[in-house]
């Protein structure tokens, strides 16, 4: 059994530079930083080693124990939830804005959990500012004066933070909620599939991972632009591991006007592009917008496979039943003031049906899979699932449907077996404004993760994309590449030279009657 290690956990009010140091902690980007307060929401994980002793940090959000909005009230308890479950608390506050009462009051709140905690004094610069922290020994003996941002003083609170740790204590394999970046610089662990939630805001995503994870690992509320960090969690089921990263909203430039969404658009695509999969959220409720269709460009062109995921359809099937029922009733209406006369009995004329008020489910997702078929035909390959993040109906089925689709993006064809289903195909169905028929005399793969061909063509240029198109849909006709897209590249057959220019040059001479060149070798 894999050994849990040991969590330290950050805590503090707002602004005062906790993401800073988490960022500095682990070595990595993992946490927006800018000057904005309220950045940080969820709990963000990471994994950092001190002089061989590893240890887990867990950055929360700004905490206001008395303030009753909703945000700050779903952001204190995140940070409950990741105190309850840590080793070591870390309070920071801010040695140039001093002593204040929510300083003490967290502090109070961190003695009474019996957890050991340390108190650093964030934004001294130098040994001449240290003396900024000395008001902060009121509340604990255990203060260091540091800077995030410079990595002053961070050696004396490493050797601090680890004293108790043993050396070497970190597992063969750690399953914790975020691998260390520095380490695989992909982000992606032998066997484990890393999946991307995205879409635009207020869509379902941190509902989703919720679900999927089952817990409450990120802040939902009604709320657009909730999520700005990417929030991520590991799911075990099975033989199967699954790293889910819920990314923050993703809008059009000219929408997003804050400093914090504009980098949470930029953490999210750079998110999606260490993912495997993205599972592409849509509001079913409200249909597909201009900007879910920029955000699966955005997948399409990065190489991921998609899954398209209708989210609220418990929703969109109680707006279809409105609908029918408001519908039903005016037809009704109508039928009530309606006198029809004997000569229209005698005539035999039928009366049109008049609506019962019920939905059928099966004909409405198939009327909402054309919709999204013809507003996403790039993404034709992309499977699509009608569920509801929020009561879980056919969220399961999301599993099976990545591992399909995981099998299919890391499926190899041999080159034999390739070529025999080249001679097969009808190249001659292709649509191409090629001037030369178009002939493929050669076939491989050359990657995985997506499926990469190489083709030997007697093209002079690449080939048209309608023609590509063509030979992808053939290729998951015959070997299930769903929800992957495929890539080609091309090789142009060489042009032979027709002739030995030298000869030729020996011939005409001869018939000339003059002598060929020293250097000329039959």
């Amino acid at each position: 059994m894999t050994e849990k290690i040991p969590s330290i956990v950050i805590v503090g009010r707002p602004n005062v530079g906790k993401s800073t140091i988490f960022n500095r902690l682990t070595g990595t980007r993992r946490s927006i930083v800018t000057d904005e307060p309220g950045i940080t929401r969820d709990r963000i994980y990471g994994n950092a080693s001190w002089q061989g002793r590893s240890f887990e940090v867990v950055d929360t959000g700004g905490i206001v124990p008395d303030d009753k909005a909703a945000i700050p009230r779903e952001i204190l308890r995140q940070a409950q939830m990741a105190i309850e479950a840590a080793s070591q608390l870390v309070l920071i506050v801010d040695a140039r804005a001093g002593l204040t009462p929510l300083d003490a009051e967290l502090a109070r709140l961190l003695r009474r959990t019996g957890k050991p905690f340390l108190i650093v004094a964030n934004k001294v610069d130098t040994q001449m500012q240290e003396s900024l922290a000395a008001p902060f020994y009121e509340l604990s003996d255990d203060v260091f004066p540091v800077s995030a941002e410079h990595g002053y003083g961070m050696d004396a609170l490493l050797d601090a933070l680890t004293s108790h740790i043993e050396p070497g204590n970190a597992p063969a394999e750690i399953l914790g909620d975020e691998q260390e970046e520095h380490n695989r610089p992909s982000g992606q662990v032998p066997g484990q599939v890393n999946v991307a939630i995205i879409g635009r805001p207020n869509v379902g995503k941190s509902t989703m991972l919720n679900r999927l994870a089952g817990a409450d690992r990120s802040i939902v509320s009604e709320l657009p632009g909730t999520t700005r960090d990417a929030v991520d969690t590991i799911v075990q089921r099975g033989e199967h591991t699954y790293r889910f990263v819920d990314t923050a909203g993703i809008r059009r430039r000219g929408k997003t006007k804050l400093v914090a969404e504009k980098l949470s658009v930029v953490m999210a695509r750079r998110h999606l592009e260490q993912a495997d999969i993205a599972l592409l959220i849509v509001d079913a409720s409200t249909g597909v917008a201009a900007g879910d269709a920029n955000i699966a460009g955005y997948a399409e062109e990065s190489g991921r496979s998609v899954i398209i995921v209708m989210n609220k359809w418990d929703l969109a099937l109680e707006a279809a039943a409105e609908k029918a029922k408001r519908e039903a009733e005016t037809q009704q209406s109508r039928q009530q003031h309606v006198v029809v006369s004997r000569s229209r009995k005698h005539t035999g004329e039928k009366r049109k049906k008049a609506p019962t008020g019920r939905v059928d489910p099966a004909q409405l997702m198939a009327e909402y899979e054309t919709i999204v078929r013809n507003r996403f035909k790039f993404l034709d390959y992309a499977p699509i699932l009608f569920v509801s993040a929020l009561t879980g109906e056919h969220t399961e089925k999301l599993f099976g449907l990545i591992d399909r689709v995981t099998d299919a993006r890391r499926r190899r064809i041999s080159t034999g077996e390739l070529n025999r289903w080249l001679s097969e195909v009808d190249l001659s169905r292709g649509t191409s404004p090629a001037a030369r028929k178009v002939k493929i005399y050669y076939m491989t793969q050359a990657a995985t993760s997506p499926p990469t061909f190489v083709i030997f063509t007697n093209q002079g240029k690449r080939l048209h994309f309608s023609y590509e198109r063509f030979l992808a849909n053939r290729l998951r006709e015959k070997f299930d590449f769903l929800g992957s897209p495929i890539r080609f590249l091309q090789r142009m057959k060489e042009k032979r030279e027709h002739g030995n220019p030298t000869r030729d040059k020996s011939s005409a001479r001869k018939i000339k009657g003059s002598k060929p060149n020293k250097g000329y070798q039959r």
